[in-house]
């Protein structure tokens, strides 16, 4: 018999094992489980990793690292949910996805941001694209009446020749191309967060990956349009 196909590692749903999350990942999908059974109404559900887990992020005390202002003056309103999980890959979040995180949903809008962790552990732009697209189509199967924003995955390190942009270009390309304008919507936000020179700031990423306060309200600004029209205001 033919060996059976070997399944592309970023489309190998299976959850987070890594020593450094055993503590906390499967509990937070528990809570998140227990979350969507106990909210009244959810219309924005965000999908992602670390950078969309980081919304969460509530730091009174340290006004850069506080992004509670900002996600209330563009989300607390919309009945958002975060299924942002740091760390994630697009292998995690299938898996979640297929674990109980869309179970009982009928959201207006889903927003994916995803992938960059698929590159840090050298994963191909065709892979890691294929990973993000394939958590599209478990969306649109799942929630078949919501809309999908896909985003762009956001640029890393400091400076325009740093060798991760490439392929983060790459998959960019590649996710544009399937946004519909009827069920899936595509935006790349990332030149916002860029200097004319190309250079990431890091008065707005300061280690080149995560966006500060600063980087979250750039963030949410530049979608407002499109998730306004997408929400119905």
């Amino acid at each position: 018999m033919a060996d059976e196909a070997v399944l592309s590692p970023s489309l190998n749903a299976q959850p987070q094992t890594a020593e450094w999350a055993a503590s906390w990942w499967m509990p937070r999908h528990e809570a998140k489980l227990q979350e969507i059974k106990d909210r009244e109404r959810i219309d924005l559900v965000m999908i992602g990793d670390s950078i969309t887990q980081g919304w969460e992020s509530a730091n009174p005390d340290n006004a850069a690292w506080n992004m509670q202002p900002v996600w209330n003056e563009f989300y607390a309103h919309r009945h958002a949910l975060n299924l942002g999980f740091s760390g994630d890959r697009t292998e995690h979040v299938l898996w979640r996805l297929r674990n109980g995180q869309l179970d009982g949903l009928s959201p207006k809008l889903a927003i994916i941001m995803i992938g960059t962790n698929n590159l840090s552990i050298k994963r191909t732009p065709d892979d890691t694209a294929a990973g993000v697209l394939a958590i599209v189509e478990e969306v649109r199967t799942r929630l078949p009446d919501t809309k999908v924003l896909l985003l762009g995955v956001f640029p890393r390190g400091e400076q325009p020749d740093n060798p991760v942009r490439e392929p983060i270009k790459q998959i960019n390309d590649t996710l544009q191309q399937r946004a519909d304008g009827e069920t899936v919507w595509y935006l790349d936000v990332g030149p916002k967060f860029l200097n004319d020179d190309g250079v990431l700031p890091k008065s707005i990423m300061p280690d080149g990956l995560h966006p500060n306060a600063k980087g979250y309200a750039i963030w949410a600004e530049a979608v407002e349009p499109t998730v306004a029209e997408l929400l119905g205001g």
